[in-house]
């Protein structure tokens, strides 16, 4: 008689299912997935050793290599973490709005994600290197070097497993942000600085604006887009709970599976160039011979490399007439990157340092004959100079004109052309670590971001206006230069149209979000300050 009567008041569509997260092991599966990570391995392997012999590396020790290859390990293994903490950005509307079943979703992430590391064009990978101090990138290669990169990587690597184990999408991008600020914080007071000296507060003010205000325009984008859908769509299957495990519309399914892909793709676009970076700088402080300079460039670029020079030069000597350098310019140059204050010295200083340059490559007529000896010294001159001129053109007190700074933008190019280059297997050595994790672990934050947020099953439109904010601000993000992180604006996204549908929010969950989103700058600065300290002492 229970179950009779309960069958009468029962609603007149079936109550949603969860979606089926776990799915019994595959052996075929787990066969690919390993034959994929050992085939990675073995090719950056293998791509090292083509690189060092090609350029005729000579070592006495296998030290450097083991150093090489285990801090290759861990900023993979970075990127792998990145890929699993991440996958909730693109699958968790998919799949609770059963526009894709589970294990399908979680590929289709991990193979898009790694087309997004593949075809990216790695400016953002050096983007995020410019923001350690300049003294350490110059050093890399020594033990305050590796310390920085070594601290880097472990408090990101700490901090998103930590958000991940709490089933927290917290941002892998602010993460690392911090734990560069950490570091450059750290490092300012070991040699008796002002703390703020390190940092590039400019950038960490970007960065605390996006971090209040992303989550602000996922919640209010999120629901005034469902409000609008409601109004324009008068469907009432679209905004209540699924019936069973039914799929929506095929028009919101595709869009569904679309953003998606597109977050995917986006993903492993930017953030997989993280990663790329740290490993480049690894490769330059353990083998500077194969790394420190793109060898691969065509003869046809040294000319322009000449013009470009001769311009620039012109220009930095006009702005330093009546002064002049005994000595070396270096230091002045480097204090000038540090503290972005032009004095009397700063031109002087860098016309010196690029007649140094353009002295270095005439020598040798390419990068490529450049001996084992000098490329280093070679690659940080470039490197400095190009940090100078682009604090330089950055600066508002400075008289250039916009011709001038068309010369120094184009020298700039040149420079950069030569010292921030990704080989071909960095990038695929990354979309591996990025595509394989993004397989591995995702099953905590997508029942956060599809369970715990609101009250009740995420509908169909809830999960096209959330998915279809974050695509879009990735786009614009891109477009704009803004540092926006998309987890933020996804899991603020779902709990703005969880509030206009009028489904309610469980408040716990939304109070952890912020706590996790407010607390990452700061915990990631003081595990990374205190990390930086700790590896000094120990190499």
């Amino acid at each position: 008689m229970t179950d009779i009567a309960a069958t009468m008041h029962a609603p007149d569509h079936a109550v949603a299912e969860k979606p089926k997260l776990d799915s019994p092991s595959n052996p075929i599966v787990m066969i690919l997935f390993f034959g994929f990570l050992a085939a990675g391995i073995l090719y950056m392997a293998y791509s090292v050793y083509v690189d060092v012999d090609a350029a005729g590396a000579q070592t006495t020790t296998i030290l450097p290599y083991l150093l090489l290859f285990v801090a290759l390990l861990i900023a993979l293994g970075f990127e792998f973490v990145n890929g699993f903490h991440d996958t909730a950005n693109a699958v968790a509307t998919v799949i609770y709005t059963y526009s894709m079943p589970a294990p399908v979703a979680v590929v289709w992430s991990g193979f898009f994600n790694f087309l997004g590391v593949v075809l990216s064009s790695g400016a953002v990978a050096f983007g995020i290197i410019s923001l350690l101090p300049v003294e350490l990138i110059l050093q890399v290669g020594t033990s305050a070097g590796f310390a920085m990169v070594f601290a880097l990587l472990f408090a990101a690597i700490i901090w998103n497993l930590g958000t991940w184990w709490l089933g927290l999408p917290a941002s892998s991008s602010h993460t690392l942000i911090g734990s560069i600020i950490g570091v450059g914080i750290a490092n300012a007071l070991m040699h008796g600085q002002d703390g703020t000296s390190g940092v590039d507060w400019g950038k960490a003010t970007e960065i605390g604006y996006s971090l209040l205000l992303s989550p602000l325009v996922g919640f209010f984008a999120a629901a005034l887009l469902l409000l609008v859908l409601k109004f324009v769509v008068r469907n009432p299957a679209l905004y209540r709970e699924p019936k069973g495990n039914q799929p929506p519309p095929w028009w919101i399914r595709g869009t569904l599976i679309a953003t998606c892909t597109g977050v995917s793709f986006a993903h492993g676009s930017n953030d997989g160039q993280k990663g790329m970076g740290l490993i480049m700088l690894i490769l330059i402080g353990t083998v500077p011979t194969a790394y420190a300079l793109n060898r691969a460039l065509p003869a046809s670029q040294m000319e322009e490399f000449r013009m470009t020079s001769e311009a620039a030069a012109a220009v930095v000597q006009q702005k330093a007439a009546g002064h002049s350098i005994i000595g070396n310019p270096r230091p002045a140059d480097s204090a000038f990157v540090s503290r972005r204050k032009i004095d009397e010295g700063t031109y002087p200083s860098l016309s010196v340092l690029i007649q140094d340059i353009a002295k270095q490559v005439a020598e040798y007529g390419s990068f490529a004959r450049i001996p084992a000896s000098a490329v280093g010294n070679t690659r940080n001159d470039m490197y400095l100079a190009s940090e100078a001129i682009r604090f330089l053109m950055k600066d508002k007190e400075n008289d250039l004109s916009k011709e001038e700074v068309a010369k120094l933008s184009a020298y700039k190019a040149s420079l950069d052309s030569a010292t921030k280059f990704i080989p071909l297997w960095v990038k695929v050595a990354v979309a591996i670590a990025l595509g394989l994790g993004t397989m591995v672990g995702w099953k905590r934050i997508v029942v956060t971001v599809g369970e715990k947020i609101g009250k009740v099953h995420m509908t169909y439109g809830q999960g096209a206006c959330a998915e279809v904010v974050a695509a879009g601000t990735i786009a614009a993000a891109d477009m704009y230069g803004l540092p926006v992180s998309t987890t933020h604006v996804l899991s603020s996204g779902v709990a703005g149209t969880m509030a206009a549908n009028g489904s309610g929010l469980q408040w716990a969950t939304v109070r952890n979000l912020l706590m996790a989103w407010v607390l990452t700058l700061p915990a990631a600065i003081m595990l990374s300050a205190t990390l930086y300290v700790l590896f000094v002492n120990m190499f």
